[in-house]
């Protein structure tokens, strides 16, 4: 699926920016990672645009997150890895491979990074550093609707949580202006 078409898709079913701008950090996130890892960006990246499509449809029925998306997504022929990583990334299936796992725990992560800026004294990604994230992910109650142990499951993908946060800091600051931070 070409991004144009996913953009459509989201603007037909996502009703809130911070939603769409939690799907575009999710989006730049994943690229990086792919990047990191050797793999494909544009897939990784596709999985990150679209893993929340089906967010507002599912929101009475969390069950059912990730598979509606999926169902939705598998019409426009998209790749059954990123249709795995859909349905994985809610926890409502197991993740099997680096795509799905590494989508698992980005998801938290970008939300994360985002309370990290909003608390920076210029409100923007530009002023938040790897030490600043890591001492704020000690804080128990800071951002508590971020689920540190999955986004722990970085260690899953190979990667230390400090190395984690560096990739996905950096590549939310370079799409910082998509986000508004």
């Amino acid at each position: 699926m070409e991004r144009q078409r996913a953009l459509e898709l989201i603007q037909k079913h996502v009703t809130t920016k911070n939603l769409i701008k939690h799907l575009l950090a999710t989006e730049a996130v994943m690229r990086s990672l792919a990047c990191h890892f050797g793999e494909d960006p544009l897939a990784w990246g596709m999985a990150g645009l679209v893993h929340d499509l089906d967010y507002d449809l599912t929101k009475d029925d969390f069950s059912q997150h990730g598979k509606l998306g999926a169902e939705i997504l598998s019409e426009e022929g998209i790749d059954e890895d990123i249709l795995h990583a859909v349905r994985a990334h809610s926890g409502n299936v197991e993740a099997q491979t680096r795509l799905a796992k590494a989508l698992y725990c980005t998801d938290p992560l970008t939300g994360f990074l985002v309370a990290c800026a909003l608390i920076s004294h210029s409100r923007k990604l530009k002023d938040v550093d790897v030490p600043f994230v890591l001492n704020r992910f000690r804080e128990k109650r800071f951002a508590a609707g971020a689920n540190r142990d999955i986004i722990m499951k970085c260690g899953d993908i190979g990667l230390s949580l400090e190395e984690f946060i560096e990739i996905g800091l950096k590549a939310m600051q370079e799409t910082a202006d998509d986000l508004g931070l």
